[in-house]
């Protein structure tokens, strides 16, 4: 027996009951910002609160979905799917839709295209949903919204058509529009414990001692560990750690640059080999302290690799970021 999506949503409790509340007394708003970081479970609380509205079993007053019927089962993303089959719950994601779906010339590169919003959003405005029970539009990533789209859907947030709901997902709400986040009920997700990420990567096939180490340096996010996970991506940032803590030892100046070139080139993953990086350092000074040594230079190294990383976050440049860190690293 299928159980109901919110049901499934692990660790988030304040939100699912926030959720659930809503759902109970019937006051579900019209719209939402579910805001938190990528992969604690935001895109999991938004199908399952537009499962329990679209249900067709779940009872007046009732919180839960039932999971079984014709609508539940389509509202959840089957595998391989990149939205759900329900024609009431409605995803909207920068590039999702071929240019030819929406009405465009060409794909939606970097923004979510008020072409999208048109099409998906205000050309059904004026209709009821198409089974009856709800409409919901989920929209992922919505600091992605282009200026355009964001203004087209201000007035729709404002004044949806009766039983359509809206659910926002960031992790970046404060650069949305702030007409957009004063429209909006705004729940909150924090990052998820180690011991539920290490659950989640052990139940999806990695080794007990891999997915622990995973964990660490997860930032209680399923999206970082998952990629964190990846053999490749493990390998990288082993190959990151040994040559950054090798240019520390090197005679002049040259394998620590050559590490900060290689850093610009591979941006996308500096923060998890950072991560890293200071995880090793950590290591390496406890296990000095435990044989008897003061361990004062990997600590001090290791504040170096995570005031690196918070320079990281603030849009430094990475190169720079990680030959400025390798020079006071070498320098202490």
């Amino acid at each position: 027996m299928p159980l109901p999506i919110l049901a499934t949503l692990l660790a988030q409790d304040t939100a699912k009951e926030t959720l659930e509340r809503a759902l109970a007394r019937q006051r579900v708003h019209h719209a939402y910002l579910f805001d938190g970081p990528e992969g604690v479970g935001k895109e999991r609380a938004a199908l399952g609160l537009a499962q329990a509205l679209v249900c067709e079993r779940r009872a007046s007053g009732g919180s839960a979905a039932c999971g079984e019927c014709s609508a539940c089962v389509r509202v959840a993303i089957r595998e391989g799917d990149a939205r759900p089959l329900h024609p009431d719950v409605v995803v909207l994601e920068r590039g999702l839709y071929g240019p030819e779906q929406i009405g465009r010339r060409s794909p939606e590169a970097q923004d979510l295209s008020i072409d999208q919003v048109r099409t998906l959003v205000l050309a059904r405005a004026a209709f009821p949903p198409h089974e009856g029970r709800a409409r919901v539009y989920v929209i992922r990533r919505a600091e992605e919204l282009s200026t355009g789209a964001a203004n087209a859907l201000l007035k729709t947030l404002e004044e949806p058509g009766d039983r359509t709901h809206f659910i926002l997902l960031s992790s970046r709400a404060e650069s949305l529009l702030a007409t957009i986040r004063s429209r909006t009920q705004r729940v909150r997700f924090g990052p998820l414990p180690d011991a539920v990420v290490e659950q989640l990567l052990v139940h999806a096939g990695s080794k007990p001692e891999d997915a622990r180490a995973v964990a660490r340096l997860a930032h209680g996010s399923m999206a970082e560990a998952a990629a964190l996970a990846d053999p490749d991506a493990t390998r990288d940032r082993e190959r990151f750690v040994d040559r950054a803590l090798a240019a520390l030892d090197g005679r002049n100046l040259g394998p620590l640059l050559e590490v900060a070139e290689e850093a610009k080139k591979q941006k996308d993953a500096l923060p998890q080999n950072l991560a890293a990086l200071a995880q090793r350092l950590a290591l390496t000074s406890h296990t000095e302290v435990a044989g008897g040594a003061l361990g004062l230079l990997p600590a001090k190294r290791h504040r170096f690799a995570l005031a690196a990383l918070a320079q990281l976050e603030g849009n430094a440049s990475a190169q720079l970021v990680v030959e400025a860190m390798l020079i006071r690293m070498r320098n202490a």
